[in-house]
């Protein structure tokens, strides 16, 4: 994914520079200052995603949507919260106020990532879902056809994965989130499993592999809703 950073002030391009590299599918192509080297950049290149200031000299971030006919995804970066209203307006990806951390930058790159799964797959039987997550100090690409299921885990979630298990500090409702709803069910307040990696149902537990998750009285009725429509 090729983006650019359009911003006037040097440590913000610095900034999110050193969040993108740990991101190893994002690629900078520029680094603008103002509106008018923006421009020039895009269109000289292909742009598939936009960190935008919105106070800069002359023109503003969003004078600058308004003069696009389209544009590629764009995370707003600023310092003021007043404007971003009219940032949602204009249907940008998300809206950083500055300063923002990691973890925050992360979400809103899955919101990027979440929006191009869902416009750019051909049909739903090809989809492939994939989203960051940190966890063990690294940063971790997972990919929701691999995922078995997520447990919750005090202040902590662990996903299990067919081939490792990774604990990260996000709430197991966020997680769910980023789930395609049609292949993953929540069975119980602490777990939510993939419904195509199901062995056998026994009594109130669901057997996943080597795992077993329990079934949580209020959610048997999902249960029961996903199988009955097979």
């Amino acid at each position: 994914m090729n983006y650019c950073i359009i911003d006037d002030e040097p440590i913000a391009h610095r900034i999110i520079e050193g969040y993108c590299e740990k991101l190893p599918y994002l690629q900078k192509v520029g680094n603008c200052y103002d509106v008018f080297e923006a421009m020039n950049l895009l269109n000289r290149h292909v742009v598939d995603l936009i960190f935008l200031d919105i106070n800069m000299p002359e023109l503003s971030g969003f004078d600058l949507l308004k003069t696009m006919q389209q544009f590629s995804g764009v995370i707003v970066t600023s310092a003021h919260k007043e404007f971003a209203l009219e940032g949602y307006e204009l249907n940008v990806s998300d809206y950083l106020l500055k300063p923002f951390s990691f973890e925050r930058f992360l979400k809103a790159m899955n919101k990027v990532m979440d929006y191009q799964n869902t416009t750019l797959r051909p049909s739903p039987e090809n989809k492939k879902v994939s989203f960051f997550l940190k966890g063990d100090k690294k940063t971790h690409q997972i990919h929701t056809d691999n995922i078995l299921f997520i447990e919750a885990y005090g202040n902590y979630t662990k996903v299990f994965l067919v081939e490792e298990m990774i604990i990260c500090h996000e709430k197991i409702s966020s997680l769910e989130e980023l789930l395609p709803v049609s292949d993953f069910l929540r069975v119980h307040k602490s777990f939510i499993i993939a419904a195509n990696k199901v062995k056998i149902i026994e009594g109130n537990r669901i057997k996943i592999g080597e795992h077993f998750v329990p079934i949580g009285q209020t959610y048997k009725h999902n249960l029961k809703k996903l199988f009955s429509s097979k």
